[in-house]
């Protein structure tokens, strides 16, 4: 066996010692990135809403207030509406509105980890886990928007979130009416934890108009094929020209709006899912 003389021990050392440095760096990056990042002004206790892009009217505002004080007080499920311009401007140009969403509803701190709940027996209580609560962020800028859940609510409520996000809320921001469409998405979502049904938005008169005009253009068809004749090919050019026009209006009427999709995230108080837009 060879000796180990002291200048080998040295190099092998700093090799040792940079190595140990550069895994300290790679594991301290999410750290330093987290750090780097803003958040907006949080409301005040039974405020709900923090306008950075001033979306919303003073009367709006006080009424979206009192309706989500009921809320907390019936089923102590806070909604909290935050409107900002970018999540760039708060150095999360890199990250998903959803994970920008997540760290802000965990920063905030937005829900109770436990409520107190009355038990067996009279005057009796105990603390259940709970961890409900609600986040609806819109980045107006970025032209996206975020239901961000607690945890407590699971996976239960994405499929619902998404039909709020993609009927109640979408289509209005596509029109930039964004103060209707923080009022009637916070209605549903309103609803939402209350445990009420939540109706879907009336249909637009065009709609009717397009189901009319396929029922009067498909009476035209087969009256005229009948009367006049024509050959298999014929019926199956038209059969085929009726069929798409039918999928077409099937479509526009079972469209759930684009951009939005479900997530879930674990840990901390968020992690019971959502629905994402864009407009």
């Amino acid at each position: 066996m060879e000796p180990v003389v002291a200048g080998d021990l040295t190099q092998m050392h700093s090799t040792s010692l940079k190595c140990v440095l550069l895994l300290c760096l790679l594991l301290g990056l999410p750290e330093i990135s987290r750090a780097q990042i803003r958040f907006p002004e949080k409301p005040g206790e039974k405020q709900f809403i923090t306008d950075e892009a001033s979306l919303l009217s003073a009367t709006t505002s006080e009424e979206l207030k009192k309706q989500l004080g009921e809320v907390l007080r019936k089923k102590a499920i806070p909604i909290i509406i935050a409107s900002i311009g970018s999540i760039g401007d708060y150095g999360a140009g890199d990250m998903s509105i959803d994970t920008y969403a997540r760290i802000l509803y965990d920063d905030w701190g937005i829900g109770h980890k436990k409520v107190r709940v009355e038990g067996a027996g009279i005057g009796r209580s105990e603390k259940v886990e709970w961890n409900k609560g609600i986040l609806f962020l819109i980045a107006v800028d970025d032209r996206k928007a975020r239901i961000e859940l607690g945890a407590g609510f699971g996976r239960q409520k994405d499929a619902l979130c998404r039909d709020i996000m993609s009927q109640h809320i979408i289509p209005r921001f596509k029109a930039g009416d964004f103060e209707g469409g923080i009022m009637a998405g916070t209605q549903a979502l309103a609803q939402m934890a209350l445990g009420e049904k939540i109706e879907p938005p009336p249909r637009p008169l065009w709609h009717y108009g397009v189901v009319v005009l396929g029922v009067i253009l498909t009476i035209f068809t087969m009256v005229s094929l009948i009367r006049k004749g024509s050959s298999g090919w014929a019926w199956l050019f038209w059969a085929a020209v009726l069929g798409l026009m039918w999928w077409i209006i099937y479509q526009s009427f079972n469209s759930r709006g684009s951009g939005f999709g479900g997530g879930s995230f674990g840990g901390g108080f968020s992690g019971g899912g959502g629905a994402t837009g864009s407009w």
